[in-house]
C-alpha cells in the first residue's frame, strides 16, 4: 500500500505580495488554513511545512504544525519540497500543497494521490479546473493547461491556451490548480534536471518535466482553489470564508 505525506513549501518573499502566507485570513494566517485543510485529507499520513524563514517557522510552531527548515537558495517550491523530503523517511508519494492555497479541497488532495497511484506512466499528478470567464482565460496570472486523451498534460502556459481560431467559446479551456503529487524517487531526478528554455520563458517549473519527456497526469475538478497572489486575492478569500463558514468579521 502506498503512503502519502504532504509537504507545504512556504516562503516569505513574494514580488507581488511579500509575507502573504502570514497574512491574516479571518483570524488565522493563510498558512494555517492550508495546514488545516490538508489535515482533512483521507490519504495523507503526515504534514510538514518547508520554509527558510524564521517568521514562518514561529507562526507554524505556534499553531502546532511540523516545520522543516530548508535552504534559502531554492528556485522553486518543488526544489524546496525535494530537500524537505530527505528529512522524512516515510511516504512513497509526496504531495506538494502550495502554502498560499487556503481554499484547497481535501477531496482534491485525495484525487491527485489516487491518480498517481493508479497511473504508473506518470511521475507527477496535478489538477485543473474549467475556465468559463474570458477575462480569466486571458489573464497571464492564470496558468492554462491542455490535455491529451488520457488526461495527461500536453503543455502549460500563461498565454490563452488553446487558441480557438473559429470560435470564442473558452468552456473547454482549463486553469491549472497549484497542487502537485510526486513519486518520491522522481523528486531527486527533478532537482537534477537542467532548467529548460520554456520553463524559463513562462516561469513555470512543471514545464521542466514535460521538456525532459516526463508525463504529468491531470485531475479535472470543479472545486474552487484560487491561490493568494495579491492583496485582492486575500480579500476575495476572506469574503469566501465569511460566506461559506458564516464567520463574523
Amino acid at each position: 500500500m502506498t503512503e502519502a505525506i504532504a509537504i507545504i513549501p512556504a516562503r516569505y518573499e513574494s514580488k507581488r505580495f511579500p509575507g502573504k502566507v502570514l497574512a491574516d485570513l479571518c483570524g488565522k494566517p493563510v498558512i494555517q488554513h492550508v495546514y488545516e485543510k490538508v489535515t482533512l485529507s483521507k490519504s495523507i499520513t503526515g504534514i510538514y511545512i518547508a520554509t527558510d524563514d524564521d517568521r514562518i517557522r514561529e507562526a507554524v510552531t505556534g499553531f502546532g504544525g511540523n516545520v522543516i527548515m530548508t535552504s534559502p537558495d531554492h528556485e522553486s517550491g518543488t526544489d524546496r519540497v525535494a530537500e524537505a523530503a530527505k528529512f522524512v523517511c516515510c511516504g512513497d508519494i509526496i504531495v506538494n500543497v502550495q502554502g498560499d492555497e487556503p481554499l484547497i479541497e481535501p477531496s482534491l488532495i485525495d484525487a491527485v494521490v489516487d491518480k498517481i497511484a493508479n497511473d504508473r506512466e506518470v511521475v507527477c499528478t496535478t489538477a485543473a479546473i474549467p475556465i468559463s470567464d474570458e477575462t480569466v482565460y486571458h489573464d497571464p496570472n492564470t496558468v492554462k493547461v491542455v490535455l491529451d486523451r488520457k488526461g495527461r498534460a500536453l503543455y502549460f502556459s500563461r498565454s490563452p491556451l488553446p487558441y480557438w481560431r473559429d470560435e470564442s467559446d473558452v468552456k473547454r479551456a482549463y486553469a491549472h490548480v497549484g497542487i502537485y503529487c510526486f513519486r518520491r524517487n522522481f523528486l531527486d531526478i527533478f532537482t537534477s534536471l537542467e532548467p529548460t528554455l520554456l520553463e524559463k520563458a513562462e516561469k513555470l517549473e512543471q514545464l521542466r518535466m514535460l521538456e525532459h519527456g516526463y508525463r504529468i497526469g491531470i485531475v479535472l475538478t470543479d472545486s474552487v482553489s484560487k491561490g493568494i497572489d495579491t492583496k485582492e486575492d486575500l480579500e476575495a478569500a476572506r469574503k469566501y470564508f465569511v460566506l461559506q463558514h458564516k464567520i463574523e468579521v
